[in-house]
């Protein structure tokens, strides 16, 4: 055997070990996903662990977006400058670390454990993106990344149909949360030992410009245009179902506990269909913007049905079709790298996962405030507090959709090649 072919065998190789550690960084994402949504089928439980109002665990639920969203910006540029090998499974340690805090029947502990979730979590995607680079080829890697994408979004889905039914049958919430950790640590073993090394040794110039790429994306228009539609978007999935849906539904819509879960898991459910529908439908009708303008709008059909005419349609229904509808949420990530030059795609990852998930922070509370503390009092009216929580929502799509107006075209014409 000749030296290329000896060089194109290593090559395979090494892409083979790059794609089995795609594989459990994808576990790492459904797991991530997971924990942040099964808080959403266990309010009461938490509020009575930790001591605390159902708004009081809205605001420790919250904190991890404050986490998620600044450790967004550092996890590109760790992985860029030391490799997937030791960086996602430290992640993975945060975010294990965080459930086992989240465990302790203390309001302080969970804090800290929800901060530890939210760094931890930030490294998933952003890791299994890098690997996914390395591991399939330019033809594959778009597939790649949406069967990533899948998997969080079905870790959303079983983070509240399936965890509702254990922790009220067969584990208690600190046990689930125990056995969450132990499972994320024993997959970041998986992640360290199957993840090839690579020699990161960084040159002066490097170093130097470690924060350039950061500069270009923040000093774009477009990029903070991209990320406050993607937040807005990301706000009635992360905010409305899975911190405050399956209460909303139990106490506004008068649904049980099992109806309740079910219905909010449609909208988790709804994003492993349509996030590699709508990045199909970007491509197929070359307008990354036109596509993103048709799932607002149907996002914003769905909302405006639930909150004026709520049972038109059984709720399961309108709520799968919401989630499928928000898959358009992840076309401004798609925008942002196209409207950066491309030596800076991985830090605008980066940058809309900052400003996304900022804007979360700073509405949860808003929401928590003026609509989640009220819920179930018995001075109010459901019909009414549920059509307040809706307006709210509607609101919020319907900025969504005038900011996206805003945003540059990056889709490219087939006459013009591409």
């Amino acid at each position: 055997m000749n030296v290329k072919s000896v060089a194109i065998q290593a090559g395979k190789r090494l892409a083979i070990a790059y794609a089995i550690a795609w594989g459990f960084a994808a576990v790492f994402y459904f797991l991530e996903y997971a924990s942040r949504s099964a808080p959403a089928v266990m309010l009461p439980e938490l509020s009575k662990a930790f001591a605390v109002t159902t708004l009081g665990v809205s605001t420790i639920l919250g904190y991890y977006y404050y986490t998620y969203s600044t450790t967004s910006l550092v996890a590109g540029v760790l992985l860029d400058r030391f490799g997937a090998r030791y960086v996602a499974p430290a992640g993975m340690a945060l975010l294990a670390m965080g459930c086992v805090l989240f465990a302790i029947p203390d309001a302080s502990m969970g804090s800290i454990g929800r901060l530890l979730q939210g760094a931890g979590s930030a490294f998933a995607f952003t890791g299994a993106v890098y690997l996914a680079s390395r591991g399939f080829s330019a033809k594959r890697l778009a597939t790649a990344i949406g069967f990533t994408q899948c998997f969080g979004m079905l870790g959303g889905t079983m983070g509240q149909i399936a965890v509702g039914p254990l922790i009220h049958g067969l584990v208690s919430t600190a046990q689930f949360w125990m056995g969450m950790g132990v499972v994320v640590l024993l997959v970041a073993v998986g992640l360290l030992l199957m993840t090839p090394r690579e020699d990161h040794a960084a040159k002066a110039g490097e170093k130097r410009s470690l924060l350039g790429p950061y500069k270009v994306v923040l000093s774009n228009p477009q990029s903070y245009i991209c990320g406050i539609v993607a937040g807005l978007l990301f706000a009635p999935t992360t905010i409305g179902d899975m911190v405050w849906g399956v209460r909303l539904f139990q106490e506004d819509r008068l649904f049980s506990y099992h109806d309740a879960v079910f219905a909010i898991s449609m909208v988790p459910f709804g994003w492993v269909f349509g996030c590699p529908l709508f990045g199909w439908l970007a491509d197929a009708l070359h307008r990354r913007k036109l596509a993103l303008l048709i799932g607002v709008s149907a996002m914003l059909a769905c909302a405006l049905q639930l909150t004026f005419l709520p049972g038109a349609l059984p709720s399961w229904i309108t709520l799968l079709v919401f989630g499928i509808s928000s898959g358009a949420a992840m076309i401004p990530y798609t925008i942002i790298k196209e409207v950066n030059p491309d030596h800076v795609k991985g830090s605008a990852t980066g940058a809309i996962n900052f400003i996304t998930f900022s804007v979360t922070a700073l509405l949860g509370p808003v929401f928590s405030k003026h609509i989640g503390k009220t819920m179930g009092a018995p001075a109010i009216n459901p019909e009414f507090h549920f059509f307040e929580s809706g307006l709210f929502w509607v609101a919020v799509i319907a900025l969504a959709l005038l900011v996206s107006f805003t945003l540059r075209e990056t889709g490219k014409r087939p006459e013009q090649g591409g």
